[in-house]
């Protein structure tokens, strides 16, 4: 059941007021980072979950769910099990966001985190937009967009994937604060008359992370596409709840 009860039985909690200090940040809400704040919340944690644009929050690769190996116990399997047999991408996607909209402890918001510092026990993040946010713990979850760069054809714009607003500023600060970004790339293959196309983007090297703690920084972690290596749906989900389980814990 999806709307203002969810099948968890409470009603979403009140938006925080600016200068608020969540337990966690959650910055991109693509499948890692939309799996990771629904766990957090689930088990009590008062999550921020930001993204540059709410209306692609959790899209996947492919126009449809058909073949997507979401791992059962997450709320991609939750919410496909719900809409079956319809695989519809966009049906998926609106039901998921009112998943999330519907979880207690998991304030949505749409901004563009910029930078981030770490002081008194805590990380502040600058946004575009002007106002800071407040976090005892961030987790970067921010796919093919630190630095993206979409190419189709013989084009090429300053985007990630959706053609969203690359996160240039974000990955210029990673590398003030002494992280080595080295570059990434991914296909998206040809669906149903559409053009194919590759993304390149940067990454932490695999020496600048611990699991999935930033070396270089105490409270920042980072999670999914944005990390080294190969990753599939069921890699990133599976990913998103061994560091929720980390972080309930207190040791990521």
């Amino acid at each position: 059941m999806f709307g203002p009860q969810s099948q968890h039985g409470r009603a979403p909690r009140s938006r925080p007021q600016p200068g608020h200090l969540y337990d966690v940040a959650v910055v991109g809400a693509g499948l890692a980072g939309t799996e990771l704040a629904w766990r957090l919340a689930l088990a009590g944690r008062d999550v921020l979950l930001v993204s540059q644009a709410l209306d692609h929050l959790g899209t996947l690769y492919q126009p449809t769910t058909g073949g997507a190996d979401f791992p059962p116990d997450s709320v991609f399997a939750l919410v496909q099990r719900c809409v079956a047999p319809d695989t519809d991408g966009w049906t998926f996607h609106r039901n998921l966001k009112a998943e999330i909209e519907a979880t207690s402890g998991i304030h949505l918001l749409q901004s563009t985190v910029t930078a981030l510092d770490e002081e008194h026990e805590q990380v502040v993040l600058a946004t575009w937009e002007g106002p800071q946010l407040h976090a005892r713990q961030v987790v970067l979850a921010v796919g093919a967009f630190l630095k993206g760069r979409l190419l189709i054809g013989d084009g090429m714009e300053e985007a990630g994937r959706l053609s969203e607003v690359a996160y240039d500023f974000l990955a210029d600060d990673l590398a003030r604060s002494g992280i080595w970004l080295v570059g990434a790339e991914r296909t998206a293959a040809s669906v149903d008359g559409a053009p194919a196309y590759d993304v390149r983007f940067l990454t932490p090297a695999p020496t600048e992370l611990s699991g999935f703690r930033v070396n270089r920084l105490e409270r920042v972690c980072m999670l999914g596409q944005c990390t080294p290596g190969d990753h599939t749906y069921a890699s990133v989900l599976t990913d998103a709840a061994r560091l929720a389980a980390d972080l309930l814990e207190g040791d990521a």
